[in-house]
């Protein structure tokens, strides 16, 4: 992605001119007639003429002005004022293009921000929201099996249909995001080498416990920076001493995870 951009001035509103009228400008103060200014930069006369007026209206003041007699029989050039907006455009249009090009340097970072950007206006019911990419795709007769790295380096597995796997797009290094509610992750502690039918399993420390009067929501800081949110009963949560700093496993099934890509 390359940006661009371009420098204009406005009086109260009304534009006054930008690079083009400042380019006839220029032309005027080296050609020395509107005819031949007009003709430099592409321009019709009496377009030509009709922008120097406005010009010279909107600024207050002439930019453009007449001279008399002379060999050639007269002729046209900038005024004082003329000639210092000019010169201080072209510093401005300089520094400008300057800018631009610093954020053009910058355009992947910045497409990868606004992506960002677009993903968190999105509005669901689901609490958690990774963003991730797909790193393996199991392609079975009915549902697809899709493998989505996360921040930090941890993988959540889902189960989706194989429609909805085409229609998606989806492919190893596709950019994607996984939703699960809070309600269909299980927190659980010191399971060890226990094994489990759930294919989903994201270790990290309690961050924040909310009691309620029948749950509580516990929240679980993983590494790398992600965050997991679950819904446990108040009972369950206090059997397991949840509390901040706790080691826990936030565990969900492959089919509760629903998979999306960006618009």
């Amino acid at each position: 992605m390359e940006l661009q951009g371009n420098v204009w001035m406005t009086i109260d509103g009304q534009k006054l001119g930008g690079q083009d009228r400042v380019a006839l400008l220029s032309a005027v103060a080296s050609e020395g007639s509107i005819t031949a200014a007009a003709k430099a930069v592409g321009m019709s006369y009496k377009g030509a003429w009709d922008a120097i007026e406005a010009m010279n209206n909107l600024a207050g003041e002439p930019l453009v002005e007449r001279v008399a007699g002379g060999k050639g029989g007269g002729g046209t050039r900038l005024t004082a004022r003329g000639d210092q907006l000019v010169e201080n455009f072209r510093k401005i249009d300089a520094a400008h293009r300057e800018f631009v090009a610093h954020l053009s340097s910058q355009s992947h970072a910045l497409a990868d921000d606004f992506l960002l950007i677009q993903r968190m206006k999105m509005k669901t019911s689901a609490r958690n929201q990774f963003n991730g990419k797909v790193v393996a795709l199991k392609q079975g007769a009915v549902n697809d099996e899709v493998v989505l790295e996360i921040v930090g380096g941890q993988q959540v597995v889902a189960t989706i249909t194989r429609d909805s796997s085409d229609s998606l797009g989806l492919a190893v290094g596709v950019e994607a995001f996984a939703l699960i509610k809070a309600s269909s992750v299980i927190v659980a502690t010191e399971l060890g080498d226990v094994k489990l039918s759930a294919r989903n399993r994201l270790t990290g420390k309690v961050s924040r416990v909310q009691p309620g009067a029948v749950n509580t929501e516990v929240s679980i800081e993983l590494p790398g920076g992600g965050t997991i949110a679950a819904i446990v009963t108040k009972d369950s949560g206090e059997a397991l001493a949840l509390e901040v700093g706790v080691d826990v496993s936030a565990i969900f099934k492959a089919s509760s995870v629903i998979i999306g890509t960006p618009a």
